[in-house]
């Protein structure tokens, strides 16, 4: 089902989410704790932002494990970046190949996923049907979750000239109403799981969503404060310096601690620009 980390704040080397904290991303990849399948191997993905070279986002993927990737290990103690997403496949829909590893990049978007559509193939024509030629033919791979975001960005960008927090949670909504027809067109019974964040290097916005809300949807957390710290293992929001501030969407808390806040059931959190954070319930 995947794992999935999102970071909006001060520029922090990414070793300190990848590798540090007790319960890592890469950690994850091979022992994940709050999903039945606890290995997450069938590749990985880091998008970052370096916005004084370009608007858009390095987006690096591999179908090899994170636990065992040497250029990941190197990399990680040498980048340093305000905003990123890393990724940890375990393939459902799609075959183990790097077009199939998130984050999915569309300019300076990126999108990564943690769930699926069950019976996926029953609505991947109907998905497909409304997309313009651009974003039809922008699509590399097989999974659901590439055709979800080619989804959202068709409404996106056909009704909104800019893309803020709002214009993307409301894309969202948009979205997974029509997942949820769809689905229901097509005799699926099983409920879809929607935990999908995007940014564009200056917002995040993150769904923790299923579409039978009697269904617990799968965990997705947030964590906001001052300044991120890793020792030992062990994360920790501390007092400013300067000013240092960062927010987190994880699929699972990296380390034990208080400073954790599980989304609740069908909401999304939105990431401003100036770190803000807003929750609010999904429409869909």
């Amino acid at each position: 089902m995947c794992r999935l980390l999102a970071y909006k704040g001060t520029p922090i080397l990414i070793d300190n989410l990848l590798y540090k904290p007790k319960n890592s991303l890469v950690n994850q990849s091979l022992h994940a704790r709050e999903i039945e399948e606890p290995l997450n191997g069938d590749g990985f993905g880091v998008g970052w932002y370096v916005p004084e070279v370009n608007v858009e986002p390095i987006n690096f993927v591999s179908v090899n494990p994170a636990w065992s990737n040497r250029n990941l290990r190197s990399m990680a103690t040498k980048i340093k970046t305000d905003c990123m997403v890393a990724h940890v496949r375990a393939a459902s829909v799609g075959e183990v190949s790097e077009s199939n590893c998130h984050p999915f990049q569309y300019n300076n978007l990126l999108m990564a996923h943690n769930g699926g559509i069950e019976e996926f193939g029953k609505v991947k024509r109907k998905i497909r049907e409304p997309l313009s030629n651009e974003l039809y033919n922008w699509i590399k791979g097989q999974t659901d979750s590439e055709h979800i975001f080619a989804y959202l960005l068709n409404y996106l960008l056909k009704n909104h000239k800019t893309i803020g927090t709002d214009e993307v949670a409301n894309a969202f909504e948009h979205t997974f109403t029509d997942v949820k027809k769809l689905m229901s067109d097509a005799g699926i019974t099983e409920p879809a799981y929607l935990n999908m964040v995007v940014t564009n290097g200056l917002f995040i916005v993150a769904t923790r969503w299923v579409s039978d809300p009697k269904e617990e949807a799968l965990t997705m957390y947030h964590s906001e404060g001052s300044r991120y710290v890793v020792e030992d293992g062990v994360t920790r929001l501390e007092a400013p310096e300067d000013d240092d501030h960062a927010v987190l969407v994880v699929s699972e808390k990296l380390s034990d601690g208080p400073e954790w806040t599980l989304i609740p059931n069908n909401h999304l959190v939105m990431v401003e620009q100036n770190l803000n954070v807003r929750v609010r319930p999904i429409k869909a």
